[in-house]
């Protein structure tokens, strides 16, 4: 191919299936493991290790025996093609692809003979026969070999879930079928990015459904359409945060240790489920501990013991090209700028407007319809400096009623103070400001997951080493998930004056008051609402991720406009 491109066998048989899931693995590098997956990997894990070879010989079978080459690795610069069988069979100039699946094979149901005397009591017949993805693959896998200069007569598939051995002739009908699906696919590629499949009960199955977000994409260009809860309301995954002074983190096995500054273990948490990892203070990591969570897609944050956010490691299989090159061209566009910045700040304000209302036992009548005008005024407004306007007329008018939320005393220096960041001058303000920090961690990692850039912005002006998109995307959350977390913190109890050290640089939170707070954060980030357009129950985490996936399929022009979550 001109670019020089080599498509994997497998990806391409994908598209024979859905040209959607092809663009995203094959183009985009996007993969998820599932339990499906998994489980295909334990049918494998034979014969995904490669056979040795010694002077160009494999060396297992004899002279009487066909060799047998596991994980055989083939390239044709002709078809721009490269593929990895799972097993090869070779006798002399004689090959036989042998693909091995997990599950079971397609089953032709016939009838029987209606001159059968039987037939009220024979069952339907069933013929095995493989799926179009796995003839796909391997007649791609046959054309390799015969390249490579053997015949290939047949084809074998192993179904695990029968263990049944499935023999195919390779014609010429598969050769052509094998090569019109990768031309295909090689014009997919060219993009744009292929629209997903309308209800099709595959998508249930599919390990990347909750990147494609099939029913969602489609509801918003269709309104027929009701999005199924495919993917799981809550996340499962740990995401950990590592704060006690000292603390070292490192990788033993399959699993992170991390232990104090005496050497002495304090917890081993498994690598398999874990999602994101942030480091507070002068807790330090080892370069192996690095490497192992960049090869497993694991974003890493540093942030100072205050909690201010330094540092992000990103994994480099967070990036699509595709993705970026329309993010950065739609927000060149001044009404696509503008659009977004309507959305984000009008959801803010009414969420601000419920959070009084829930929790403010004297809320003026006046402050609550101020805070729905400038909701609507935002929404309408005509420029980026109009939708900043109502977005500080707005905040000046939550904060100043924001101490009434609060029980006892604590919120009277939340009231001689107001709201301020750098030094934050009381515990209130510390608290929000280590909740707007670590609600900015997660809107970073949700992006990442949705392949976008996050200093890239519309709202809030990019700046080196500002992430103007997570700080965009965090507005609706502001009072759901940060505020909210303060709220409840200090109305329960949870954090009090002792939790809080006050010093010439500001009041902060003590060891024991975040371990405090990250227990409520926790509970919040695990809280499952309501999707107001979609009407499914995801937790807070799982919100965070789905719109910034919705983002992405606006910016890239799938869906015609963006909704943001707001609770009554």
């Amino acid at each position: 191919m001109a670019d020089e491109s080599f498509w994997q066998a497998r990806s391409v048989a994908e598209h024979a299936y859905c040209p959607r899931l092809f663009y995203y693995m094959a183009v985009e590098g996007t993969f998820l493991p599932s339990s499906d997956t998994e489980a295909g990997s334990h049918v494998h894990r034979r014969v995904d290790r490669p056979s040795r070879l010694e002077d160009g010989k494999d060396d297992i079978g004899d002279d009487e025996r066909p060799k047998v080459v596991r994980s055989l690795a083939l390239t044709s610069q002709t078809l721009g093609l490269t593929a990895t069988l799972d097993l090869a069979e070779i006798n002399g100039q004689t090959a036989i692809p042998v693909e091995y699946r997990k599950g079971r094979p397609k089953r032709q149901v016939m009838a029987p003979p209606p001159d059968d005397p039987g037939e009220a009591e024979q069952p339907p017949l069933s013929h095995p026969e493989p799926w179009p993805t796995d003839r796909v693959q391997v007649g791609l896998q046959s054309l390799l070999l015969e390249e490579a200069g053997y015949t290939v007569p047949n084809a074998v598939f192993y179904y695990a879930s029968e263990k049944l051995r499935l023999t195919i002739p390779v014609d010429d009908a598969l050769r052509a079928e094998a090569l019109a699906t990768l031309e295909a696919a090689k014009q997919c590629a060219a993009g744009p990015r292929p629209m997903p499949l309308i209800n099709d009960s595959r998508c249930v199955r599919c390990s990347l459904q909750p990147i494609c977000l099939p029913d969602e994409v489609n509801q918003q260009r269709m309104e027929e359409i009701k999005p199924r809860q495919i993917w799981p309301p809550r996340d499962e995954g740990i995401h950990l945060v590592a704060q006690k002074e000292g603390a070292r983190i490192g990788v033993r096995g399959a699993a992170m240790r991390i232990t104090d500054k005496d050497g002495i273990v304090v917890k081993d948490v498994p690598l398999a489920n874990l999602e994101t990892l942030a480091l507070l203070g002068s807790v330090q990591i080892s370069t192996q501990a690095v490497q192992v969570l960049a090869d497993r897609s694991i974003p890493v944050a540093f942030l100072s013991s205050a909690g201010r956010l330094l540092a992000m490691i990103d994994p480099l299989d967070s990036v699509s090209a595709e993705v970026r090159r329309a993010q950065v061209r739609r927000f060149d566009d001044p009404q696509a700028t503008l659009a977004l910045a309507r959305a984000v700040v009008a959801a803010k304000i009414v969420n601000q407007r419920t959070l009084l209302q829930r929790n403010h036992e004297k809320l003026p009548e006046s402050a609550s319809s101020d805070l729905v005008e400038e909701a609507a005024k935002a929404s309408q407004a005509e420029s980026l400096a109009g939708v900043r306007g109502h977005e500080g007329q707005a905040a000046a008018i939550y904060f100043e009623h924001f101490s009434g939320m609060f029980k006892g005393t604590v919120g009277a220096e939340f009231d001689k103070h107001g709201r301020q960041r750098r030094p934050p001058p009381d515990p209130i303000n510390a608290c929000i400001s280590m909740a707007y920090t670590m609600l900015t961690h997660e809107c970073v990692a949700a992006l990442r997951q949705a392949r976008l850039e996050p200093s890239i912005g519309a709202f809030h002006v990019s700046r080196p080493g500002r992430p103007a998109l997570a700080l965009d995307l965090m507005e609706p959350f502001r009072p759901l998930i940060g505020d909210s977390v303060a709220v409840a913190a200090f109305n329960r109890g949870e954090l009090t004056e002792g939790h809080f050290i006050r010093t010439a640089s500001g009041c902060m939170l003590t060891d024991a008051g975040r371990r405090a707070f990250f227990s409520v954060w926790g509970r919040r980030m695990d809280t499952e609402i309501t999707h107001p357009v979609f009407k499914y129950r995801l937790s807070y985490r799982r919100m965070l991720v789905l719109h910034a996936r919705m983002i992405a399929a606006w910016l890239l022009g799938e869906v015609p406009s963006l909704s943001f979550l707001v609770t009554r």
